[in-house]
């Protein structure tokens, strides 16, 4: 039951704590925000933007707005965004294609083609992730990692084995040596 005579008591403010003055040094990681913890800049182009020519940086980067020519993100991850529409050459670390890239994409890592995502153009990467509902046509080239020579068509292979074959018929063979 609610007695009139309990009105709530006012709470007892008590005076801010003290800071003590630091002195001026840079700043470490561990005190910035949690977006700077994670190691890595991120940047995107809008929906309004449209890029004709080359686009080249050192951040990950996502792109909702229109992009026409080259773009290289060597060691960074490229997102294209649901309302992205990429007429280019795209060069990056990673990429992963949620709107429209028109054009070859290389990647030294992955590239990820999500459910609506459309890729018009040859892939050469390590890894290639295609989703259910995602539309691709191209070609793949799944490059080993590692920078050694890299994978060979079904034709190349073929014409590899018979020429290490006919190399080993006509080295003479010596035994008990």
């Amino acid at each position: 039951m609610w007695k009139r005579d309990e009105a709530p008591k006012p709470a007892v403010s008590q005076p801010p704590a003290q800071v003590p003055a630091l002195p001026s040094q840079p700043v470490s990681a561990a005190s910035q925000p949690e977006f700077r913890q994670m190691g890595r800049d991120m940047v995107n182009i809008g929906k309004s933007v449209v890029i004709k020519g080359e686009l080249n940086g050192s951040e990950d980067l996502t792109i909702e707005g229109q992009v026409e020519g080259k773009i290289e993100l060597k060691d960074h991850v490229l997102t294209i965004g649901p309302n992205g529409k990429i007429k280019a050459q795209v060069f990056a670390k990673a990429v992963i294609v949620l709107g429209e890239v028109n054009g070859n994409v290389t990647a030294t890592e992955k590239v990820d083609i999500r459910d609506g995502g459309s890729v018009d153009g040859d892939i050469i990467s390590p890894r290639v992730a295609i989703a259910e509902g995602a539309h691709f046509r191209g070609s793949v080239d799944m490059q080993r990692k590692g920078g050694g020579q890299p994978a060979q068509t079904g034709k190349q292979a073929q014409q590899s084995q018979q020429q290490a074959q006919q190399q080993s018929a006509q080295t003479p063979q010596r035994v008990g040596a």
